[in-house]
């Protein structure tokens, strides 16, 4: 399990440190690191620093893994949670838009804390909201249980007051969790991401 969750991890994120495998796979940094370590010895993942990234082997594997998982998923049930997901999807691209732009068109500069509180207490309430259908798919697909977690975490940022939290792209704040979360839905049902914007349903 381990293996896939990491493996994933690398492909969704390009590059990926021991923490942020750790945090992923739920597991302690220091069994991540190993298990990376274990990754790139084997030819599946090829580090630079830090951090490591996914080879054209790796991609390999992790398709079969895929592969694998997607047979013992109740494809009809995570069908359905798809389309609960589609809803509130729609949502929270509405929530980033307003967190982007003030009135669709004028860039917000986030000097005005007002606003700004506004739109963060409306993604506060989506995740209260998106809880319950996020712990069904979690029923159907228990590795997707690390997407609890990392949005928690994300909204307990927020509620600390670092609104970076609500879309920066280089850190597990609730947006980039949130599209990973899109990544895995539309991998388990066999679609692409080409498709599902075709259908207006992802960007």
């Amino acid at each position: 399990m381990t293996e896939l969750l990491v493996l994933q991890a690398m492909r969704l994120k390009g590059r990926i440190t021991a923490e942020a495998a750790a945090a992923c796979a739920m597991t302690g940094v220091s069994e991540a690191g190993e298990r990376l370590a274990e990754l790139a010895n084997a030819g599946l993942a090829k580090q630079a620093g830090n951090a490591f990234r996914i080879t054209p082997q790796g991609r390999e594997r992790l398709a079969e893994l895929l592969r694998q998982e997607r047979q013992g998923v109740d494809q009809a049930a995570l069908d359905q949670c798809y389309r609960d997901f589609d809803e509130v999807n729609t949502e929270l691209k509405s929530i980033v838009t307003s967190w982007q732009l003030k009135d669709g068109q004028t860039p917000n500069d986030h000097t005005d804390p007002d606003y700004d509180q506004q739109v963060v207490d409306r993604l506060v309430a989506l995740h209260g909201r998106f809880a319950e259908l996020l712990a069904r798919m979690v029923e159907f697909v228990p590795r997707l249980r690390s997407y609890q977690s990392r949005l928690d975490h994300a909204v307990e940022r927020l509620e600390q007051g670092d609104h970076s939290f609500v879309a920066r792209p280089i850190a597990d704040s609730y947006h980039t969790v949130w599209f990973e979360l899109h990544e895995e839905l539309i991998g388990l049902l066999g679609l692409s991401r080409a498709e599902e914007a075709a259908a207006g349903r992802a960007v």
